[in-house]
Formats: structure tokens, sequence, C-alpha cells
């Protein structure tokens, strides 16, 4: 499985893009700059599937709009994050950003289970951070895509709207029934592996004993 990342904005974000078969890439979690995300596609001369989001907050959602109108594709979210996703561009405002607002159509509900596109991921449903909150997992490439839920050293916000602590704990430890070995890549920072994060990470230690 081939993984590319880039991060953008403000707060960079990041931004994957997945693939096996270059025919059949999907994108993950495009947050910002249209056109650096287009430019950054095309560069890969990959084909685009779907753009698959882990969840809505504004700086994941940022470069939707473009990318859909440049390559006619369905956007999948989990159905409670909708609420977010409408009210992204609002939520970028308050924190005196602009971004254009993602098109509500045409959107396709995950669920959790098996994705027949893209590289085969495996959706899990992980809330805490985020309401409809996912991770996407490969099992063949031992590969996670955690969205908000855990970084290198940390984990996700859960001082936020929609937010709630008991589910985050409990994403956490689900998140933790992996293979020690799958490799974490986040929604910000470094990639990093279970592994580590159940040696250095603090918020793990203590919610994982």
């Amino acid at each position: 499985m081939r993984i590319e990342t880039r991060a953008f904005g403000p707060l960079q974000a990041n931004a994957y893009l997945v693939w096996d078969d270059p025919e059949r890439a999907v994108l993950v979690d495009p947050g910002d700059e249209p056109e650096r995300v287009l430019h950054w596609v095309r560069d890969c001369g990959v084909a685009l599937e779907a753009v698959l989001l882990t969840h809505a907050h504004f700086d994941h959602v940022g470069a939707v709009r473009a990318v859909v109108e440049a390559y006619d594709l369905p956007v999948r979210l989990h159905p409670a994050a909708r609420p977010v996703y409408e009210r992204a561009a609002s939520a970028a405002m308050r924190w005196g950003l602009f971004l254009d607002p993602p098109p509500t159509e045409p959107l396709v509900d995950l669920a959790e289970g098996p994705l027949d596109l893209g590289p085969g991921f495996r959706v899990w449903h992980l809330p805490g951070h985020c309401p409809g909150h996912v991770a996407f997992y490969q099992p063949e490439a031992e590969a996670v895509f955690s969205g908000d839920l855990l970084f290198a050293g940390g984990v996700g916000r859960w001082d936020l709207p929609g937010a709630d602590l008991d589910d985050l704990r409990r994403s956490i430890r689900r998140l933790f029934e992996l293979p020690e070995a799958t490799r974490v890549h986040p929604g910000h920072g470094p990639a990093t592996t279970l592994a580590a994060e159940r040696r250095g990470n603090p918020f793990v230690q203590d919610w994982l004993d």
C-alpha cells in the first residue's frame, strides 16, 4: 500500500493519498489550501475514487469542495458527522479563518466495517473527539489512519462542541486492541506506532491501566 502525506493550512492538518492500484486512490481529510491539494494529487499521477473523512472539523475539510468539483467524487463520512460538516465554514470563521463551505452533495454515509474501494480499508467508528469520528484500518499493511483520536504523544481534544471524554477513552482502548506494530497516521503531526504510544504517551498509559 502506497501512502503519501502532506500537511495543509494554518493548523497543519495531515491529508493522505493512499492506494494499492493508482487507478483507485483515495484522499483522506483534504483539509485546506485547495490548489496545493489539487497539484499534489496530479503530481502523484493517481485517479481518485473517493474522498474519505475521519471527521468533519473545519481543518480537515477545507479543500473538499475543490476536490469534489475537480474530480466529480463522492464524499464519504459517518452520518453522525454531518452536522459538524455542514457547520464547518462557520466554525472556521470563529477562528478568523475562511474556507469554501464543503458541498452537501454527493455525500455517502460510512458505516462500521469493510469499505469496498481504494486499498480495502476497514472503518472503525471511534467517537470522542468529534461526533461521527472514524478511523481507517488496513490490516494487511498494519496501518491505521486515526484522524484526531491519537497523535504521537497525545490524544484528541475533548473540550470541543460534541466531544466526550468517556467516549474518547473508550475509543482509545478499542484502538489499542489492534496489533502493537500497527503504524498510526494521525490527523496532525508525525506518524507513530501503537507500541510507541503504549510506552510513551501519558494519556494512553493512564487510560489503558
